[in-house]
C-alpha cells in the first residue's frame, strides 16, 4: 500500500510540474536561495548596519558552497547541485518509509540534501592548496620584475607565459584592459582585488597601487609575498592534524552503523526492538542526527590555513 501511495504521489508531482512550467533545477535553486523580503525602511538599514546577523547551519553551508563555485569558476553548476539535493532528499523521505520510521523522515531529508554541498566544500580544500600555490609562483615572479623595471604592466607582460590558471585569466584580462581598454592603471588594479578571494592577494594589491605614488615602498611588496610561503610551510605541517578528525569520524560512523547487524545475530530480540518499536526507532533517528551533525563538524575543521588580516 506504501508503494502504491509513494507511486500516486510522484505521478502527481511530476504532473503539476508539467502543468505549471516548472523544471526542478528552478525550485531547487528557490528552495536553496534565501527568500526574497520586501524593501526595508531606514531604521531597518540602519539596525542592520548595527547588529549584523551572521549565517548559521544551512543557510551558512550553502552561502559557502556558493562562494566556493563561484572563486573556482563553476558558479553555473551551483543550479545542478540543488537538483541532485533535491534528488537526494526524496531518495532519504523514500528510505525512512522503507524502513516505516517516520522519525528518520526529517533527518534523512534533511541530511541526504546536504551531502552534495559538503562534498563541495569538502573538495575545495585541494583547489584553495593549488590557487596558493599558483599565486606563490605568481607574484614571486612579478614582483621580481616589478623591483627591477618598475612597471607593474612590463611586469606582468614579461611573466605572462609562466603563470598558469586560475592565475594567468586574471592577469591577462589585467593587460587587456591596461593596453585596450583604459590607461587607468589603478582603476585596473582596484578591479583586481577580491577576484581571488585571498587576503594575501588583496594586501598585495593594495601595496602595489600604493607604489604607483611612491615608488620606494615597492620594498613592502617581498615582505608579502613571503606571507604566502609562510602559510603553505604552516599547512604543510598541520595537514596531518587537520585529516585526523575525518579518520576518527569515519571510524565512528562505521562503528555505529556496523552495531546494527551486528545486534542482528547477538540477540534478535534486541534488533526488533531497536527497528520495529517506537523507542528503537527515535534512537536511530539520533544516531542519523548525530552522523550528519558530525559530518558537518568534521568538514569544518579540515578547512586549509589561511592567512587573515
Amino acid at each position: 500500500m506504501t508503494l502504491v501511495v509513494l507511486i500516486a504521489f510522484f505521478a502527481m508531482t511530476a504532473g503539476l510540474f508539467l502543468l505549471l512550467g516548472i523544471s526542478p533545477k528552478e525550485l531547487a535553486e528557490t528552495l536553496a536561495n534565501p527568500i526574497e523580503r520586501r524593501k526595508p525602511t531606514m531604521r531597518q538599514k540602519i539596525h542592520g548596519s548595527q547588529h549584523v546577523k551572521k549565517l548559521k547551519g544551512i543557510r551558512l553551508t550553502i552561502h559557502e558552497t556558493r562562494s566556493v563555485l563561484e572563486i573556482t569558476g563553476r558558479q553555473g553548476r551551483f543550479g545542478f547541485i540543488c537538483v541532485i539535493a533535491l534528488a537526494l532528499m526524496v531518495l532519504g523521505v523514500l528510505i525512512a518509509i522503507s524502513l516505516n520510521n517516520f522519525f528518520m523522515i526529517p533527518v534523512l531529508a534533511i541530511g541526504f540534501s546536504m551531502l552534495p554541498f559538503w562534498y563541495i566544500l569538502f573538495t575545495a580544500t585541494a583547489f584553495r592548496k593549488h590557487l596558493n600555490a599558483e599565486l606563490e609562483t605568481a607574484l614571486s615572479i612579478i614582483t621580481t620584475s616589478y623591483l627591477r623595471s618598475e612597471s607593474i604592466i612590463t611586469a606582468v607582460d614579461e611573466n605572462i607565459a609562466y603563470l598558469n590558471p586560475p592565475v594567468v585569466q586574471i592577469f591577462e584580462g589585467f593587460l587587456a584592459e591596461t593596453k585596450l581598454i583604459n590607461s587607468n592603471l589603478k582603476h585596473a588594479l582596484e578591479q583586481l582585488k577580491g577576484r581571488l578571494h585571498n587576503d594575501i592577494w588583496d594586501e598585495w594589491l593594495e601595496a602595489v597601487i600604493a607604489c604607483q605614488e611612491d615608488k620606494t615602498l615597492k620594498s613592502t611588496l617581498a615582505a608579502i609575498v613571503n606571507k604566502l610561503s609562510d602559510v603553505r610551510t604552516v599547512s604543510a605541517e598541520l595537514d596531518y592534524l587537520l585529516y585526523e578528525p575525518v579518520k576518527e569520524f569515519v571510524t565512528m560512523a562505521i562503528l555505529l552503523v556496523g552495531n546494527i547487524p551486528l545486534i542482528y545475530f547477538l540477540n534478535k530480540s534486541w534488533f526488533h526492538t531497536l527497528m520495529y518499536t517506537t523507542p528503537g526507532k527515535a534512537i536511530l533517528a539520533v544516531c542519523a542526527v548525530a552522523i550528519f551533525v558530525g559530518l558537518a563538524a568534521v568538514i569544518r575543521l579540515t578547512r586549509p590555513i589561511e592567512y587573515k588580516r
